[in-house]
């Protein structure tokens, strides 16, 4: 057994890669080509045996009219053809030239009408009887290699090559046989495995674009075209599409190599990519009617979309067995008071059994619990961070090694690992992990292409006898529906732990509020208390000027005030807890605008006249707002409380208050000290106190005015500028 050359970097291949075999300049000899202009049908480019066919002479033919070359007859059956093109219909048309029949076949392709003329080949019996048998028994097939082994046999009956395989192309690129027919004395390829250089990607696309291709004798000298170049456009012409272009030499060497003469391929698609060929050789060459070949196209089709449902059909099996086994975790986790990756332990087996794997790891935290056949814990947990890193709900390889380099010192037990887990920030997932698959791959022949020495070109490989390589270090790749179910898995995880989350903080709201209620409840009947007797202390202390009656009244003044400020501190408390949690009520009525400010005002103006500021007061007349009164008086006296603490004297506030559509605008404008641009977009936070000169301010003022506002269905916002003012404005609702 040997190691498998790196043959990405073996340059003959990438000239193979770069090969345009879609505009070779000639075709295969058994048919003549036409380009044509529409729709005067005058012949742009021909291949050079039109001439031959015709009995034309060398005269070139580009320029002339299609009608003068073959004759009326032949040109009414090319009409007849072509009318079947516009019509989208496939019907066989033949024209006979110098006493030969032809098989007419048209496409248009970048603005040119092809016109190929196919020598006729009689078929070897009806293809409808067995094409109709193939498609009956295509169509009954239980399972894939069933319809696998049945596509391959129908065909070679069909057409009578020695060999037809199937041959499916894998993940890594190359192609693997899984189903073949053979006549005697052919090497049997099933089960092999045929790199992907074999055929590059342009070859690939041309297979994709075409649902068969023909090579009736790969031995050919290929017939040029004439001119080489469009005589339109003046560039190379595109054969894409064409059944008799002209294919690569080192094609044609590959198949002397592999010890064929001529070839058929049937391109199988899966979702509009390639997903196989249908290969079809013979050891002579062999002309397969243009009938047998369109039957062939069909069966391709058919095969495509069997491949394709009974696929669908197994992945639909897997898929409801994995909802059982996700259901049942899902329950689990729902079901348990832990934290949702622990509630998962009891299940470990149905864990391994929904992804396949061997080896399972479950990391809560710090704790970390292993089942099957793991990696140490101390690997696990240097793997951990590589899996955080990734950045992926959900993490996957087959081949941890080339991934993560340290897991070759246990590549034997977690070649393959596949890994959730949920965007908490602390450690959490569940890891599976697969072993290393230290197979063999059976490759038909060495995978690398060969030189000649002497043209110093390209060549196909030599060899196609069986050539083992030994595959380290991989493991079976998680399919799409073991991805698809742990994607599922982490999903459940995922909105269960944030419903756990929202509860937690559900209940940690609730001891809140019942912290603060009973708080509130048992701390002001003291606070009250201390207040009556600061009231009572102050008229037992005498009037007189001594020193020792001012200590004391000056110390009932300054327990009267603290006392006063822990009272205002624990309705805020309690507003802010109503605020948060969603529960701020108001008692909505109809005031008169102006008579609640003339009633603020009684309060503000002595406040505002003692610092030496004019407060001033303007309102439009008739103006009525829907509002709680008592909430309302709170807002204000929040905002003026700041606009008088932060204006110097013989600065201005004014309060205004207009119609704004169905609401009524309210202002509260100073000429203060203003805020700074930085701080402005976080003035409605809690603690806010960071203006300078407001060291015994609690920071909740603001907080509370915009909850207050909120819960009447308005907005509060302030715009200010540093050193020139603030103004607070808020809207309510107008009243009817």
């Amino acid at each position: 057994m040997k190691p498998m050359p790196a043959i990405s970097a073996d340059p003959l291949r990438d000239d193979c890669a770069s090969e345009p075999i879609h505009i070779p300049g000639s075709i295969q000899p058994h048919g003549l080509l036409l380009t044509l202009s529409e729709p005067a049908l005058v012949v742009l480019q021909a291949s050079t045996n039109v001439n031959t066919e015709l009995g034309l002479g060398a005269a070139p033919l580009s320029g002339q009219a299609l009608g003068s070359l073959i004759g009326a007859h032949a040109l009414a059956q090319v009409r007849l053809a072509l009318a079947d093109l516009d019509a989208d219909e496939d019907e066989l048309h033949q024209v006979t030239l110098n006493g030969n029949l032809f098989d007419a076949l048209l496409h248009r392709h970048q603005g040119l009408l092809f016109l190929e003329l196919e020598r006729a080949v009689s078929p070897r019996h009806a293809a409808a009887l067995h094409v109709a048998r193939t498609l009956r028994r295509l169509q009954s097939a239980k399972s894939l290699d069933g319809l696998y082994q049945t596509c391959v046999t129908e065909i070679r009956a069909l057409t009578g090559y020695d060999r037809v395989t199937l041959y499916r192309f894998e993940q890594e690129g190359h192609g693997k046989v899984i189903g073949e027919s053979l006549s005697d004395g052919m090497q049997p390829y099933l089960g092999l495995c045929f790199p992907a250089s074999d055929i590059p990607p342009q070859a690939r696309e041309l297979y994709r674009l075409n649902w068969i291709r023909v090579i009736p004798d790969a031995a050919y000298q290929p017939v040029p075209i004439l001119p080489a170049l469009r005589p339109d456009n003046g560039r190379p012409l595109d054969l894409s599409f064409a059944v008799l272009r002209s294919v690569s030499p080192v094609h044609c060497l590959y198949l002397k190599n592999m010890g064929v003469r001529s070839s058929m391929s049937i391109s199988l698609l899966k979702d509009d990519q390639l997903w196989g060929l249908i290969t079809c050789g013979h050891r002579e060459p062999l002309r397969v009617p243009h009938e047998l070949r369109t039957a062939c196209s069909s069966i391709g089709q058919l095969l495509s979309m069997q491949i394709t449902l009974l696929q669908e059909q197994e992945a639909r099996r897997q898929q409801q067995e994995k909802t059982v086994m996700i259901d049942a975790l899902a329950d689990a986790m729902a079901g348990d008071t832990l934290d949702v990756m622990e509630s998962l332990l009891p299940h470990a087996q149905t864990l391994l059994d929904l992804t396949g794997a061997h080896g399972l790891a479950i990391l809560v935290e710090e704790r970390l619990h292993c089942f099957g056949a793991c990696p140490t814990e101390a690997e696990i947990r240097a793997l951990y961070p590589w899996v955080q890193q990734q950045g992926k709900g959900v993490v996957s390889s087959h081949q941890l090694a080339v991934d993560f380099p340290a897991a070759a010192a246990y590549q034997a037990i977690a070649s393959g690992l596949l890994a959730i887990r949920l965007p908490k920030p602390v450690n959490n997932a569940v890891m599976w992990f697969r072993p290393e698959l230290k197979s063999t791959v059976n490759w038909s022949g060495q995978p690398i292409k060969h030189q000649d020495a002497g043209a110093g070109t390209s060549s196909p490989r030599l060899s196609f006898e069986l050539w083992k390589q030994q595959v380290d270090g991989k493991a079976l790749q998680w399919s799409a529906s073991v991805l698809q179910a742990v994607e599922s898995l982490r999903r459940h995880a995922l909105e269960l732990d944030l419903a756990r989350q929202v509860q937690r903080e559900h209940a940690a709201v609730r001891a809140r509020d019942e912290l603060v209620a009973v708080v509130s409840h048992d701390l002001r009947s003291p606070l009250t208390i201390l207040l009556m007797q600061c009231g009572m202390m102050r008229k037992l202390v005498p009037a007189d000027d001594t020193k020792a009656n001012l200590r004391m009244a000056t110390a009932i003044e300054t327990m009267q005030n603290a006392t006063s400020r822990m009272n205002t501190l624990l309705e805020d408390l309690i507003d802010i807890s109503r605020i948060e949690a969603g529960r701020y009520q108001v008692a909505l009525q109809s005031l008169e605008v102006n008579a609640t400010l003339d009633q603020l005002g009684l309060m503000w103006h002595p406040l505002a006249a003692a610092k030496g500021i004019n407060l001033t007061w303007r309102a439009q007349p008739g103006l009525r707002v829907q509002a709680d009164p008592e909430r309302l008086f709170q807002v204000f006296s929040n905002l003026l409380g700041n606009a008088l603490k932060f204006t110097d004297l013989g600065g201005a506030i004014e309060v205004i208050a207009q119609a704004a559509d169905d609401h009524v605008l309210f202002r509260v404008c100073d000429n203060g000290a203003g805020i700074g641009a930085a701080q402005l977009p976080y003035i409605f936070e809690r603690y806010w106190t960071s203006r300078e000169g407001n060291p015994t301010g609690s920071g909740l003022g603001l907080y509370i005015s915009h909850g207050i506002i909120q819960a009447h269905g308005g907005t509060l916002w302030a715009e200010s500028v540093a050193g020139q003012g603030s103004v607070f404005s808020f809207r309510l609702a107008a009243a009817p």
